[in-house]
């Protein structure tokens, strides 16, 4: 019999399920566990999927059919339990953030060495059809020179989001808000395509919510170790809710993915715009698989899994997850202080 990698996931609420139908989309690995303190969460995603379901963290991580644990909790005790899982050499997937401080995810990073065990952190996007275009665009030299960056996350979240849970808009668990809950993928799309932040200088508000310690609204000069110049922009004001968007321009041509589907490829070669599905206007209107919800999840469990399998490290490693992290709380630094911060 084919070797299987046998999950279970801490964290029953909204992005739990997620990874439950995710991993039943891979091959080679299979769902045993799941863990929530509301025991009704826990009882009914068990039962859809086959699963053993546990209260108590602890002793699920007893359960010596787990090979790799998702962690699935609030954003502030993300290090806390996979630590807890490497602890029980169990290897890790953390949902994004890898958490809320550095502390916290070297942390976490350390406890996964010092165990042996794998660490990966979500960041479903890298596995986008659109982004892999953009990156082998740029690794061919496509883009010449790349000089401009700009990540735009233009989101809406209602006051009802935010009062759903003690844990929402809060420092303590959240981390931040409109950057570290909703755009940090774009922030990580952004130093994964462009390279690394040197250099940042922000300002944050919160212009349209009561009752949350964060931020609603960031923007933020960026300038990258290459000596590009880039933007980024952190949104949940923007009612009804807009896009998110990647502008990445070179000397030799540029890209723009929006809502994760490459919507535009201007080469000074004339090179075609790859894989893309024409638009009803004619225009690129993005790959074909880009706007499937739970597939870039499917894709990246898929990963992990092959890397336990073969012995090779995951593409996206905790130090990968710690990049977008450390730019998101040097913008917060930045619009602390008035002053710009060299990572």
């Amino acid at each position: 019999m084919e070797k299987m990698i046998r999950c279970a996931i801490v964290g029953c609420g909204v992005i739990g399920p997620l990874h439950a139908g995710a991993i039943a989309g891979v091959d080679r690995a299979q769902l045993v566990a799941v863990c929530d303190i509301d025991p009704q969460k826990a009882d009914a995603l068990a039962k859809e999927y086959g699963a053993t379901a546990y209260t108590d963290y602890a002793q699920m991580l007893k359960d010596e059919r787990i090979d790799l644990v998702h962690v699935c909790v609030p954003s502030g005790m993300h290090a806390d339990f996979g630590v807890m899982a490497a602890k029980a050499g169990k290897n890790v997937l953390v949902e994004k953030p890898i958490d809320i401080t550095l502390e916290a995810a070297d942390r976490l990073i350390a406890a996964c060495k010092e165990a042996g065990v794998m660490l990966s952190c979500i960041s479903q996007h890298r596995f986008d059809d659109a982004i892999e275009a953009v990156i082998a665009g740029r690794d061919a030299g496509k883009f010449g020179q790349l000089n401009f960056g700009g990540s735009h996350t233009k989101w809406f979240r209602s006051q009802e989001y935010y009062d759903s849970a003690g844990w929402r808009g809060t420092w303590e668990m959240d981390g931040g808000g409109a950057l570290m809950n909703q755009s940090v993928h774009y922030v990580d799309m952004l130093q994964y395509i462009m390279g690394d932040v040197e250099e940042i200088y922000a300002y944050c508000a919160t212009r349209s919510h009561v009752r949350i310690e964060v931020e609603d609204l960031a923007v933020a000069s960026v300038k990258f170790k290459s000596g590009a110049l880039g933007m980024i922009e952190g949104n949940t004001t923007a009612n009804p809710g807009f896009y998110t968007r990647l502008d990445i321009y070179g000397d030799q041509g540029g890209a723009v993915i929006q809502d994760d589907a490459l919507i535009d490829w201007r080469m000074a070669d004339g090179s075609p715009c790859p894989d893309v599905v024409e638009g009803a206007d004619g225009k690129p209107g993005g790959a074909a698989t880009a706007t499937i919800y739970g597939e870039g999840h499917r894709r990246q469990i898929e990963d992990v899994v092959d890397a336990l399998l073969s012995g090779r490290p995951p593409r996206i490693t905790g130090e990968e997850g710690r990049k977008p992290l450390a730019i998101i709380l040097a913008i917060y630094e930045s619009a602390r202080t008035g002053k710009p911060v060299r990572l």
